[in-house]
């Protein structure tokens, strides 16, 4: 299993919070490349947990603070 941005990105506006099957059916339903529902597949987890985020999927994945980009300044 491995995550890119680009592959990363197919899940940014996914429903969450959502299971593994919710996540798998969304990446289908919106046309993301089968490496995306082939990622979601290989996770293990506990019968009916649910994901809050794609940091739980993707913990790198980098969010508004990562970048040093300060809003208030324009």
């Amino acid at each position: 299993m491995y995550w890119t941005l680009e592959l990363a990105s197919y899940l940014a506006d996914a429903p969450w919070p959502a299971t593994k099957d919710e996540l798998i059916d969304y990446a289908i339903r919106t046309g993301a490349p089968l490496e995306v529902a082939e990622n979601l597949q290989d996770i293990e987890e506990e019968d009916g947990e649910t994901f809050d985020s794609i940091l739980e999927i993707w913990p790198d994945y980098p969010t508004k603070e990562d970048y040093l980009w300060n809003e208030d300044e324009y």
